[in-house]
């Protein structure tokens, strides 16, 4: 699932995403292209991405080589300080703006990778400096990622936005699937100094593309802001919690990043070594799960997004909860892989839909604070959710954890569909 989108008084309103009037009486609007500077800031997105994907794994692996505590810690390193300023970060992106906010990131990270470069060439990679490296990323990533997850509203209309995140959430799968087999490589023939060069490269191509892209930003002006940056924090959960179209797809989304996402990366893995799947069973499970993914976000780029994204999500839920059930009981590894699928199918289609609703229902003064929000919650969760899943499939079978987190998953679905903003909610464009 991939979610991760003057002040405005918490009080106002969000603005309707309803389409306007014309749109409906005149039907489905004809499809539109996503713009060429949306286009080319995602190409750069992904590329940096990529560099991301192959340092988190080079991190992780330098960090095994001192037990599997140190490696705990390098990678608690990473995620203490990004949860911990998330909020700081979006009220940052939120009052200076968040192009600004991104170059600022670039530019630092582009100085902490030179650094490790560096310090790994001279020192190798003891735990002091994968801790360091850990530290810094995640703070930079605290600021960064807000901006970052609210560029597609600000680079394409509403109508189209659904499309925009399918690419965007194919791009993220495939960068993935690249991270890891490059990462590995690197590793093995460059060590940590090589893939830090490399991000170097990564980032320094995303301030490129950023400049590229400066006229897209030229005319607006970031909200002013009457007070500091706690107050403009609490502006911005108090928006979240009184405007009940955002509130109520924060939950959903906070149950959904906690019971579905540890299935590939938790749950899957325990259940193969429970009831003594191969490795390569358990790569196709994890695989299909991706697949799954990647085709209905193309599904979604090619027929644009359904008409109410809520119900949409909500039935993305209900298939990946029946998928996950379905996995927990699987005879066979034929049932087992289309399983897989269908939680992917099913991830995928929430995901798709999910993100748009909460980027469209947040003001525009609002955006980084939304996003950070929503990045907040989906890292809290799994925060919460993964210890708890391990340790209790230490006392009980994992398809009875597995079953339960599918339960858990089709009743959030239920829940969503009796919400009447969530249920009701329309695309712009969509026809009436």
């Amino acid at each position: 699932m991939t979610v991760s989108s003057g002040s405005v008084a918490a009080t106002t309103p969000a603005p309707s995403i309803s389409p306007p009037a014309s749109a409906s009486a005149s039907g489905a609007a004809p499809r539109e292209r996503l713009p060429g500077v949306f286009r080319l800031w995602l190409a750069g997105a992904l590329v940096s991405m990529l560099g991301t994907s192959v340092m988190w794994f080079a991190l992780g692996w330098s960090a095994s080589a001192h037990g599997g505590l140190a490696a705990g810690l390098v990678l608690t390193a990473v995620n203490l300080p990004r949860f911990a300023l998330l909020l700081v970060g979006g009220a940052v992106g939120d009052r200076v703006g968040a192009w600004r906010v991104m170059v600022a990131g670039d530019v630092a990270m582009v100085v902490v990778s030179l650094g490790l470069a560096a310090a790994a060439w001279r020192f190798g990679a003891p735990l002091w400096l994968l801790l360091v490296a850990g530290l810094l990323i995640g703070v930079v990533d605290a600021f960064y990622l807000p901006a970052s997850g609210s560029m597609p509203r600000r680079l394409v209309g509403e109508a189209v936005l659904s499309r925009a995140i399918a690419l965007r959430q194919t791009g993220v799968q495939l960068t993935m699937f690249a991270g890891g087999a490059l990462g590995g490589l690197l590793m093995a023939r460059a060590g940590l100094s090589g893939v830090a060069l490399l991000q170097v490269g990564t980032f320094s191509l995303m301030l490129v593309v950023l400049v590229g892209i400066r006229g897209r930003f030229a005319g607006e002006r970031p909200a002013p802001s009457g007070g500091s940056v706690a107050r403009d924090i609490g502006d911005g959960l108090r928006l979240a919690w009184r405007t009940r179209l955002l509130r109520v797809s924060l939950a959903v989304t906070a149950v959904a990043a906690g019971c579905l996402l540890p299935v590939v990366s938790l749950l899957v893995p325990l259940l193969a070594r429970e009831r003594g799947w191969s490795a390569e069973l358990a790569g196709v499970v994890v695989g299909s799960q991706a697949l799954g993914i990647v085709a209905v976000s193309l599904a979604v780029l090619w027929r644009g997004g359904a008409g109410r994204p809520g119900v949409a999500a909500a039935v993305g839920l209900l298939l990946a909860g029946g998928s996950m059930a379905t996995l927990a009981v699987a005879p066979v590894p034929g049932v087992v892989v289309a399983a897989a699928l269908g939680v992917g199918a099913g991830n995928g289609l929430f995901g798709a839909h999910v993100a748009p609703l909460l980027l469209t229902a947040a003001p525009p003064s609002h955006l980084s604070r939304v996003q950070a929000i929503v990045t907040m919650v989906q890292s809290g969760a799994l925060l919460a959710m993964n210890p708890l899943l391990g340790a209790a499939a230490e006392h009980i079978p994992v398809a009875a954890v597995l079953a339960g987190c599918a339960l858990v998953v089709a009743g959030t679905a239920a829940c969503a569909l009796a919400s009447e903003p969530f249920r009701t909610v329309r695309r712009p464009g969509a026809p009436g």
